[in-house]
């Protein structure tokens, strides 16, 4: 079995993590840590683990950690870096789900997140935990960054296209909207119920985190590739749609099935049937990334659609399936559940 604990237990991403690894077949969970709820029961503060999770909050730190295989840190950025180092020289592997690892570029992470990286030595070695692309070195990484939402759906939405040459790289415009979740659990007024219900709006126009860890990862598969990329609030808790335009290098007739045939191995990746249109209840709930890709003849543009659910293939799903490479165990265990209609 392998030993778990989370660090954040109380945010969404960590009872995410909860309610997929207390069902995991080879996962104990070990120790789940909230400064704030310590010695609280952890099925008092969310009733859906009740006899599933028998376990209370405990205080972060090694006294928690020392008996685990892994520990997740569900955890505002510029956390994980903090604690990095001692977990890793315990032999305690680390994936983390905020941001701390994800950007290469010490002086960009620290300009987009206003922090002093405490560990820029770790950056290097982490893995992009993106499965998709990455899957042989997250199975040999001690340390995993866990994509961010919005990257994982734009990312996978281009990556066919892009490794095929079939767009210009630098046309790139990816318009996504989010659920309510991706803010987290803390309370604010931009995302309270009356502040958000029977409307829309973006958010993050002149710029916002995510864009630099979508820029670095397309680089990484064409170095010219950039993006306009605009967020949107909608008034729904969970979910992702993400839809990314790109000009086309000529017409390519057989786009659908360079969809199919680049996916056709990856468990959580579905494209669609051509002329598709992926709803995010589809996926709600669910490990899956649904993709339909669309050519516009008249315009010589492709529209590619991306759903996930931000709290599962978008954050804590996608960390299982991290756990699981790392484990050198069947990807999909624990993640086989197919999403939540209505």
């Amino acid at each position: 079995m392998i030993k778990v604990g989370i660090v954040g237990g109380t945010g969404y991403t960590g009872v995410e993590l909860m309610r997929l690894l207390a069902v995991h077949p080879q996962v104990r969970l070990q120790a789940i840590t909230s400064r704030s709820n310590a010695g609280t029961a952890v099925a008092d503060e969310y009733p859906n683990l009740r006899g599933i999770v028998d376990l209370n909050f405990s205080e972060p730190g090694m006294n928690a950690y020392r008996d685990c295989d892994l520990v997740f840190f569900a955890t505002p950025n510029a956390t994980a870096m903090n604690e990095a180092e001692t977990l890793l020289s315990a032999g305690i592997k680390m994936i983390d789900l905020a941001a701390d690892f994800r950007i290469k570029d010490i002086p960009l992470w620290e300009k987009w997140y206003g922090e002093k990286h405490t560990c820029p030595d770790l950056v290097e070695e982490a893995v992009y935990g993106l499965p998709e692309m990455n899957r042989d070195t997250i199975r040999s990484a001690r340390l995993v960054a866990n994509p961010g939402c919005y990257p994982t759906a734009v990312i996978l939405a281009m990556l066919p296209l892009l490794e095929h040459g079939l767009i210009e790289p630098t046309s790139i415009i990816a318009d996504c909207k989010s659920g309510a979740s991706g803010a987290g659990r803390k309370a604010n007024v931009g995302t309270a119920f009356c502040e958000i219900t029977d409307s829309f709006k973006a958010y993050g126009v002149a710029g916002h985190r995510h864009l630099p860890e979508i820029q670095q990862v397309l680089k990484s598969v064409s170095p010219s590739a950039d993006l306009v990329f605009t967020p949107h609030l909608l008034p729904i808790i969970r979910g992702i749609h993400a839809t990314v335009y790109a000009d086309g290098k000529g017409s390519d007739g057989n786009v659908q099935q360079i969809f199919e045939d680049f996916y056709r191995d990856e468990a959580f990746v579905d494209v669609m049937p051509a002329g598709s249109h992926p709803e995010t209840r589809s996926v709600k709930g669910a490990n899956f990334c649904r993709i339909a890709v669309h050519y516009l003849e008249q315009s010589n543009k492709y529209v590619v659609l991306s759903v996930i659910d931000n709290l599962v293939k978008g954050a804590a799903g996608q960390a299982v399936q991290n756990m699981n490479l790392m484990f050198d165990i069947d990807e999909t265990t624990g993640l086989d559940s197919p999403g939540m209609m209505p």
